[in-house]
């Protein structure tokens, strides 16, 4: 594993929301110099819910885990599945990646 990089103090954050099984959401994007995304900020509007808390959350690791070199193509085909293996984000992937 290679090391974090680490981000500008200040940096561009692209900012959108979108709707997932019913649930609504609002994300900020940033991105490495290259284009890649380098970070995510996520949550979800029951503020203070399981699901906000699992939202923020799993941002946090996404976030992590780019800033120490991992490809969010194979990350985003590992878990971006429901109950039945079909694809849950595809709106998501359309306005990120």
């Amino acid at each position: 594993m290679t090391g974090r990089t680490r981000l500008p103090n200040r940096r561009f954050s692209e900012t959108f929301a979108f709707e997932c099984n019913g649930l609504r959401y609002v994300a900020a994007i940033s991105r490495f110099a290259d284009g890649r995304i380098s970070e995510l900020f996520l949550n979800n509007h029951k503020g203070g819910s399981h699901a906000d808390a699992n939202a923020r959350d799993a941002a946090i690791i996404l976030s992590f885990a780019l800033q120490f070199g991992a490809d969010i193509a194979v990350i985003r085909r590992a878990l971006s599945r429901d109950s039945r293996a079909e694809q849950v984000v595809r709106s998501v992937r359309r306005s990120i990646c």
